[in-house]
């Protein structure tokens, strides 16, 4: 679940950048005292990722707002469905409205192209996300994958060791440095390797890994380098990964495939807040 505090601390950053000063086209065109409804409203098909974070953003300048979220986070919806529904004091639903579309939508296309991933997938292989994401929205896009039936990567460079090829260039014994690294290590942190060659894969092995990744590997080098470590750690495929390509990976016997596509290039879902008066 996402920190409801990791969420109020985004929305009001957002606030504070869109409306430093107040909604100035609000406090010259609407009554102080005018009251509206605004319907969340989707303009095309996907999955939903976001009600707690719709409601904080709706409610953070004025919270009389009264919101009623019609679907739960990871339900698929139509176009044309009515996904919220917002009721108050008119200023404060415009001036929250960009913000919460903004989230909102962006999370939904998370979502929604990750339940797209997973069904491609199939079974029996994780699809998870990378630390691709847009800066201070981790939080809210790590749980968007989440919604769409994926799994999360290791949350932040505080979280688990990865030594990636700009690491392993800087040791002269990738085999020790992997043991002496295991030996520095509480046994509760996950230990996980990249890898670009197949004869790359031995040597770290030899060093005691939990995870090995093979970073950018055809499908058939996937299915060589799962032979070679033939259950000796979990296997993760990374690298490029499409929507057109996972289907072939996920048949090589990887067990997890890491995609940053899911959260760096991602197209926000079109979602409209629709205002009538009350």
């Amino acid at each position: 679940m996402l920190d409801r505090r990791q969420i109020v601390r985004v929305v009001e950053l957002a606030l504070d950048e869109d409306a430093p000063h107040g909604d100035l086209t609000s406090e010259v065109f609407v009554p102080a005292e005018a009251v509206a409804t605004a319907d969340l409203v989707a303009r095309e098909p996907g999955v939903f990722a976001g009600a707690e974070v719709f409601e904080v953003a709706m409610t953070a300048l004025d919270p009389t707002l009264e919101v009623a979220v019609h679907v739960v986070d990871g339900e698929s919806f139509d176009a044309g469905a009515s996904l919220a529904t917002v009721r108050g004091n008119a200023r404060a639903v415009l001036r929250g409205e960009r913000i919460a579309l903004n989230l909102v939508q962006r999370m939904c296309g998370i979502a929604t192209v990750t339940a797209a991933y997973v069904a491609a997938a199939g079974p029996g292989v994780r699809v998870a996300d990378t630390r691709k994401t847009t800066p201070g929205l981790r939080a809210l896009e790590r749980h968007a994958v989440r919604c769409g039936g994926g799994h999360n990567h290791r949350f932040s460079l505080s979280d688990a060791v990865m030594a990636k090829d700009n690491h392993l260039a800087l040791v002269d014994d990738v085999t020790e440095a992997i043991r002496a690294a295991r030996a520095r290590l509480p046994h509760t942190t996950h230990l996980e390797v990249e890898v670009d060659r197949l004869d790359q894969v031995e040597a770290v092995l030899a060093g005691g890994v939990d995870t090995i990744m093979l970073d950018n590997f055809s499908p058939e080098d996937l299915r060589q380098g799962v032979e070679i470590v033939a259950g000796r750690a979990l296997v993760e495929a990374s690298g490029g990964v499409t929507l057109g390509t996972i289907a072939e990976i996920a048949t090589t016997g990887v067990d997890v495939v890491s995609v940053g596509a899911l959260t760096h290039s991602v197209r926000n879902l079109d979602l409209g807040l629709d205002v009538r008066v009350s």
